[in-house]
């Protein structure tokens, strides 16, 4: 999760002039909002995120203890296979993210179908990692999707037009849920090597290797 700052500045001899830092790690906030205090000429701090959802430092403050017990800050890997000759499809979906000063890591795949074509079996696993998402707890949050199929995630971006009647339901089941968790999300395009641990979970599915962990990280 990342911070912005609004203050208002007033110095001994100047008037109120109000600043807005840019965005910053969320563990950053803490030694900043303490500086900003020990100057004396802060008369107004206002904390927002990346949701647009805004605290004053006290509001804040309460904020985080309740925050430590609640998810946050996921990582979504995603990935789907279409096998032509037997017409079944494999998922596989990794997800990191933060709880206290941990973190932890969610893999689960799945065999499918009924789906027709590689790119489906993307949307497929996509949809999935949000379901995953809900069963963690992920909420009211922004999340990073991560894949390697450029078309779908250009797609699921707005970037590109979608003219499959198939791939359209898909997406729209996906907005639909992303609305229903109040997910922002955000889509980066990674190489296949990078998205090595869901591509090996989605061909696991394929050989009937079915796997689901949930772990802290060591």
């Amino acid at each position: 999760m990342k911070i912005k700052l609004k203050i208002t500045y007033q110095g001994t001899k100047t008037i109120a002039v109000p600043f807005e830092s840019e965005w910053i790690e969320e563990k950053y906030t803490d030694p900043l909002l303490v500086d900003l205090q020990k100057t004396g000429r802060i008369k107004d701090i206002t904390i927002m995120d990346e949701m647009g959802r805004e605290w004053n430092r006290k509001e804040y403050e309460k904020l985080k203890q309740k925050m430590e017990s609640e998810p946050k800050n996921p990582v979504v890997y995603f990935d789907g296979g279409f096998d032509r000759d037997t017409s079944e499809s494999g998922i596989g979906i990794v997800i990191y993210y933060e709880k206290g000063n941990a973190t932890y890591r969610y893999r689960i795949n799945a065999k499918l179908d009924e789906l027709e074509t590689n790119n489906e079996a993307e949307y497929a696993a996509l949809y999935q990692s949000l379901s995953s998402l809900e069963e963690i707890g992920m909420k009211q949050l922004p999340c990073i999707f991560r894949g390697d199929s450029q078309g779908v995630l250009k797609q699921l971006a707005g970037e590109w037009p979608c003219y499959e009647k198939t791939l359209n339901k898909w997406l729209d089941r996906i907005e639909a849920k992303i609305t229903k968790l109040g997910i922002k999300p955000s889509y980066e395009i990674i190489s296949r090597t990078e998205n090595k641990e869901a591509d090996k979970l989605a061909t696991q599915a394929l050989e009937n290797k079915i796997i689901q962990s949930h772990s802290k990280m060591v």
